[in-house]
């Protein structure tokens, strides 16, 4: 009663996001959105700096740089206000490596075709979301299965901010070794993650934010992060705006054999990138209903809309980030928190000098931590059946050793339905994980390089 009560008290964006039902307010959400920007602000530099490959593709930094905002912008602003997400997207890592490395300089294709197939996936994608059939295929995966995906995804993203540290390098002969700490970047990084780590023990709202500052300010101190030379900057023009256009005026090319794998492959990456990222999310803040994403398909649609935006704008593939999970360790529960981040995206076209300071040491503690919270999903997984545990196991271990989240659940779900017909629970397994069976199967054998 007293919760209806307080709902009906509410005005104006607390009411329209439900803040009494989520148990937050202003100050937590605004304050989620402003850690998970500055979790994943490093993308305003890496994107451009992958897609443009020194000059290789013929891409421009500057315009990459502007079209990346752009985009996360615009689908940040989708998810915030259709969906009601704390999830902030932008161009993706692993697709913009697959768009520059692979489609342009391995197989030759022109950086504005390969936008023309970031274009066509995202308008496929925005169909199946239409459909309701992304948003079947998602509540279809069993929940032992999801709290895999979570975890797998935390393993992922620590790995990932350790390596980002330099406290997790290469080595010939093991292939991952323990940095050098007489590395006076891999020692902020760890100074990060103890800061951090001692925040959260304390159960200080907005640790993993003040993580981040503490150590860009500290790293500026002692000469480890540049102090900016200036503060504003006008924002570089986005020349590739509407540059995917111009491969669609000769179909031979559009429609031909080399050009639909390409397709393919970006629409098969962002979709299970996509879904593993909002089931991780969205199981870490409780928003999950039973084993069921709610308004699934509205958080699908978006993503399928900010990438057509991306491509329209000059970006490789736009989808839902993994680090918006800083965003809900800091409290963030609606989609206030992505208003809050597509807001910094806007603003940092502008203030880009200062980004300069948030360097990839001083957001590897707030990847590492996220990543012991998100491990937690771990303890849900019936580890007592085997037909459980293992595919669970192999979902959640690949993704960091194969530097991949869909690879993760491929080879978990071919892994799921086999296990269970073995143990004569055939079927008890819904349709849909055989179709994705043999999907990924397929996968492997004809596309998967």
């Amino acid at each position: 009663m007293s919760n209806n009560v307080s709902n009906a008290n509410e005005k104006g964006l607390a009411r329209f996001f439900e803040f009494s039902k989520h148990g937050t307010n202003y100050r937590r959400e605004i304050l989620a959105g402003i850690t998970t920007f500055l979790a994943m602000a490093y993308i305003l530099a890496v994107n451009p700096i992958t897609l443009t490959a020194d000059g290789a593709t013929g891409m421009d930094y500057g315009a990459v740089f502007t079209a990346t905002a752009i985009a996360s912008i615009i689908g940040t602003l989708i998810m915030g206000l259709y969906a009601k997400y704390p999830i902030a997207l932008a161009p993706g890592m692993g697709l913009n490596a697959f768009f520059a490395y692979t489609v342009v300089l391995g197989m030759g294709i022109p950086w504005q075709q390969a936008l023309a197939g970031v274009f066509v996936s995202g308008i496929i994608f925005l169909i199946l979301a239409i459909s309701g059939l992304r948003e079947v295929v998602i509540n279809a995966i069993p929940a032992g299965m999801k709290y895999a995906v979570s975890a797998g995804i935390g393993l992922f993203i620590a790995f990932i901010g350790l390596q980002n540290g330099g406290i997790i390098v290469d080595n010939p002969a093991t292939l991952v070794s323990l940095g050098s700490f007489e590395e006076p970047g891999t020692l902020l990084a760890l100074f990060g993650i103890v800061v951090t780590a001692v925040l959260m023990t304390r159960k200080i709202n907005g640790a993993i934010f003040y993580g981040i500052v503490i150590t860009a300010i500290v790293g500026m101190i002692f000469g480890l992060v540049q102090v900016p030379d200036r503060v504003v900057s006008a924002p570089p023009s986005a020349s590739g705006f509407m540059a995917f256009w111009e491969p669609f005026t000769d179909p031979s090319i559009m429609f031909s054999g080399t050009m639909l794998i390409v397709i393919f492959t970006f629409l098969f990456v962002d979709f299970f990138d996509t879904a593993g990222t909002l089931v991780g999310v969205a199981s870490q803040a409780g928003l999950m209903q039973g084993d069921k994403l709610p308004r699934a398909g509205r958080a699908l649609a978006a993503d399928s809309v900010a990438t057509i935006a991306g491509a329209a704008v000059g970006t490789s593939t736009t989808t839902s980030y993994i680090e918006s999970s800083a965003g809900v360790a800091a409290g963030g529960r609606t989609g206030l928190t992505a208003i809050v981040t597509a807001i910094c995206f806007a603003l940092a076209l502008f203030f880009s000098p200062v980004l300069s300071v948030i360097t990839s040491e001083v957001t590897a503690a707030a990847l590492v931590m996220v990543g012991v919270l998100m491990a937690a999903n771990l303890a849900k997984i019936n580890w007592q059946d085997i037909s459980e545990a293992a595919p669970a196991f192999i979902t959640a271990v690949t993704m960091p050793l194969a530097y991949s989240i869909s690879t993760g659940i491929a080879l978990g779900f071919i892994l799921y339905p086999l296990t269970k017909i073995i143990r004569g629970e055939g079927k008890q397994v819904h349709p849909i994980m055989y179709l994705l069976f043999v999907v990924f199967l397929l996968y492997f054998i004809f596309l998967r390089e």
